[in-house]
C-alpha cells in the first residue's frame, strides 16, 4: 500500500461515464459552462429543495474535488484508507480507557484520589469541546489527510509523553500525555463519515462508517482487557512502575508504527467521486460560503437538533459507564479486576458486533429513523436489567447482561452519524458529527460526575438508574425525529449508476469522458 503517482493513478482509473446531472431536470448548469475541475458549477434556483440546497458551509478544499464530477466510481483504495485509520483509531481509544480500567491500582501508584483518576478521561471529553469547532474548519480547508497525520501525529506523541510519568511523583507528567492524546481524539472522532462519504459507495457509506467507528471501540475493548493483565494489583511501586513502563512502551510503538501507516496509505480524495450524492456535494459547494452560517443552518434542522441530544444523551451514557465501570464492578466483587476488564471487553465487543449488524442492515433497507429507533429502545432495556443484576452476586450474570446492553448501546453510535449526514445533506459531514461528538462530551462530562458522586453517596444501583432516566428521556425525543433522508434523495435524482472498481495497472488507460453542453 503505497501513494500512487499521477500517470499511476490515470492508468488505475478507467472512467466510468455517466454525467451526475443529466437525467434530472431539477438541477440545471449555466449553459456556457461544462463540467470541469477547473470551472465552478451553479445549480439554478430550481433545484430540488430537500436533496440539493444549497450547502452554507466552507468549501472543500480545491484539491479534495474530484478531476471530473461527470465520472460516478469507487477507488479500491478506500479500504485501505478506513482500515489505517479505523486502527489509528483504535490506538488513540486505548489511550483513553487504560487508566479507568484499572482506576484503583494507578490511584495507588500516583497516590492520587478516583475523582483524579476519573479526569483523565474526562480530559478527552472537556478538550474535545472548544476544539470541534476549530478543528472541523481545519478539516474543510486543509482535507482529510493533514486532519489524519496530525491526530496520527499527536496521539503518537503523547503516548511517548507518558514514559517520562513512572515515578509515583510524576503524575501531572502523565496528565500531560493524556491532554495530548485527547487533543488527538479531536482530529479523529468526527472523521468516519466523512471518509464514509468521500471514498464509498451509496450502498457502502453505512457499512464503511460502522467499519471506522469499530476501530473505536475495539481500542476501548483492548483498554478493558489489556491493562489489568499487563499491570496486576501489586504493592510493591517499584514493580508496578515496571508493568507500566511495558504497557507504555507498547503502546507507543503502536502509535508510531500507525503514524507511518498513515503517511504511507493515507490519500486526500479518490480520483473520481463514488456516488451521486457526493457529486452533487462537490458541485454545489459555495467558495463563498460561510463556516458559522453552515452550523447555523443545522441549528435550523429541527430533526438534526433532536438527533443531537439524543446522541448525546446515549453516548454520554456509555462514556460514563465505560469510566466508572472499574468501581462499579470492584464495589459488588472485591478483587475482580481482571474480570471488570472482562465485563467492558464484552460490552464493547458485543457493541463492535451491533454497530456492524446496524451498518450492514442500513445500506440494505435504509430504514434510519426506524433502526435507530428501536436500537435505542433496547438499550434502555438493557440498561434497566444490567442495573437490577449488578449486585446479585453472580458475575456471570452481568457479563450476559453487559453484553446484551452494549450490543445496542454501542451499537448504536455509527447509527448517530449516519442520521446526521442524511438528515443534514449536503452540509459537511466533518461539522454534523463533531457537534454530535460535542454533544456526546458534554452528557460525558456531566454524566461521569453525576454518576460518580452517586455511586459514592449512594450505591451503584442509584447511579445507574439515574442514567436510565436520561436514556428514557432519549427514547422519546427519538420517536419524534422525522425520517427526511436527503442523502438517499439525491442519490435517486437519476438512476442509480453502477458501481466499477478500479481496473488493474496493466489495463489499457482510457481519457476520462467529459461532459458536454449538448449532453447537458
Amino acid at each position: 500500500m503505497v501513494n500512487e503517482g499521477p500517470n499511476q493513478e490515470e492508468r488505475d482509473d478507467t472512467p466510468a461515464p455517466e454525467s451526475a446531472l443529466q437525467a434530472d431536470p431539477s438541477v440545471s448548469v449555466h449553459p456556457s459552462v461544462s463540467i470541469n475541475p477547473s470551472v465552478s458549477v451553479h445549480p439554478s434556483s430550481s433545484a430540488h429543495p430537500s436533496a440539493l440546497a444549497q450547502p452554507s458551509g466552507l468549501a472543500h478544499p480545491s484539491s479534495s474535488g474530484p478531476e471530473d464530477l461527470s465520472v460516478i466510481k469507487v477507488s479500491r483504495r478506500r479500504w485501505a484508507v478506513v482500515l489505517v485509520f479505523s486502527c489509528y483509531s483504535m490506538c488513540n481509544a486505548f489511550q483513553w480507557i487504560q487508566y479507568g480500567s484499572i482506576n484503583n491500582i494507578f490511584m495507588h501508584f500516583y497516590g492520587v484520589s478516583a475523582f483524579a483518576i476519573d479526569w483523565l478521561s474526562m480530559c478527552y471529553m472537556l478538550t474535545y469541546i472548544p476544539l470541534l469547532l476549530p478543528v472541523a474548519w481545519l478539516l474543510e480547508k486543509f482535507g482529510l489527510r493533514t486532519i489524519a497525520l496530525t491526530g496520527s501525529a499527536l496521539n503518537c506523541l503523547g503516548a511517548w509523553v507518558k514514559l517520562g510519568s513512572l515515578k509515583p511523583h510524576l503524575f501531572p507528567v502523565t496528565v500531560v500525555g493524556q491532554v495530548i492524546c485527547s487533543v488527538a481524539q479531536v482530529f479523529i472522532l468526527g472523521m468516519p463519515s466523512r471518509i464514509a462519504s468521500v471514498w464509498f459507495g451509496a450502498n457502502e457509506v453505512s457499512t464503511a462508517c460502522s467499519v471506522a467507528v469499530f476501530g473505536n471501540q475495539l481500542g476501548i475493548a483492548i483498554g478493558f482487557l489489556v491493562p489489568p493483565v499487563l499491570v496486576p494489583n501489586v504493592e510493591d511501586r517499584d514493580k508496578l512502575a515496571y508493568h507500566i513502563s511495558i504497557m507504555f512502551y507498547i503502546i507507543g510503538g503502536v502509535a508510531t508504527l500507525l503514524l507511518i501507516l498513515v503517511f504511507i496509505v493515507f490519500k486526500e480524495k479518490p480520483k473520481y467521486p463514488p456516488s451521486r450524492a457526493q457529486s452533487l456535494s462537490y458541485a454545489l459547494t459555495s467558495p463563498d460560503a460561510s463556516y458559522l452560517g453552515s452550523i447555523a443552518q443545522l441549528f435550523k434542522n429541527l430533526n438534526f437538533v433532536l438527533l443531537v441530544i439524543t446522541y448525546g444523551l446515549n453516548a454520554g451514557a456509555f462514556y460514563a459507564l465505560s469510566t466508572l465501570l472499574n468501581r462499579m464492578v470492584i464495589w459488588h466483587y472485591p478483587g475482580e479486576e481482571v474480570n471488570a476488564g472482562r465485563i467492558g471487553l464484552t460490552i464493547v465487543i458485543a457493541g463492535m458486533l451491533g454497530a456492524v449488524i446496524s451498518g450492514i442492515w442500513l445500506d440494505r433497507s435504509k430504514t434510519y429513523k426506524e433502526t435507530t429507533l428501536v436500537v435505542y429502545f433496547m438499550t434502555l432495556v438493557g440498561m434497566v436489567v444490567y442495573t437490577f443484576t449488578l449486585n446479585l452476586g453472580h458475575l456471570w450474570v452481568v457479563f450476559i447482561t453487559a453484553g446484551t446492553m452494549g450490543f445496542f448501546m454501542t451499537g448504536y453510535l455509527p447509527l448517530g452519524f449516519e442520521f446526521a449526514v442524511e438528515l443534514t445533506y449536503p452540509e459537511s459531514e466533518g461539522i454534523s458529527s463533531g457537534l454530535l461528538n460535542i454533544s456526546a462530551q458534554v452528557f460525558g462530562i456531566i454524566f461521569t460526575i453525576s454518576q460518580g458522586q452517586i455511586i459514592d453517596n449512594y450505591g451503584t444501583k442509584p447511579g445507574n438508574i439515574f442514567l436510565c432516566l436520561f436514556l428514557t428521556l432519549g427514547a422519546a425525543l427519538t420517536a419524534f425525529i422525522k425520517p427526511d433522508l436527503r442523502r438517499q434523495k439525491a442519490n435517486k435524482e437519476t438512476p442509480e449508476n453502477k458501481l466499477q472498481e478500479e481496473e488493474e495497472e496493466s489495463n489499457t488507460s482510457k481519457v476520462p469522458t467529459a461532459v458536454s453542453e449538448d449532453h447537458l
